[in-house]
């Protein structure tokens, strides 16, 4: 079964039995996933469009993931330097 811990360095660490997955930077990880996943969908869709009929259709909505995907990577940079800080509680701290 499957563990996430968070360590003080904010890298995630996923421990499956005697084994550990331990992934800084994870912004940066992230980033990387979804460029990736991007070139998946354009690959194929560019494939699909080879084919008529519903295989050129199913090309055209990978189109669409990929751009949308596209949109996603500025998100993800931007939430990298931009994030809420949740404040001390003042009414529990006093």
């Amino acid at each position: 079964m499957a563990r996430q811990t968070v360590s003080s360095e904010r890298d995630l660490t996923f421990t499956m039995g005697r084994e550990e997955l331990v992934i800084h930077r994870r912004y940066e990880v992230l980033g990387i996933v979804n460029d990736f996943l991007i070139g998946i969908w354009f690959v194929i869709g560019s494939v699909c469009f080879f084919y008529e009929g519903a295989v050129q259709t199913a090309g055209v909505w990978l189109f669409v993931i990929g751009s949308v995907q596209l949109l996603i990577r500025p998100a993800i940079r931007l939430h990298r330097y931009v994030y809420f800080k949740r404040l001390p509680d003042e009414q529990h701290d006093a």
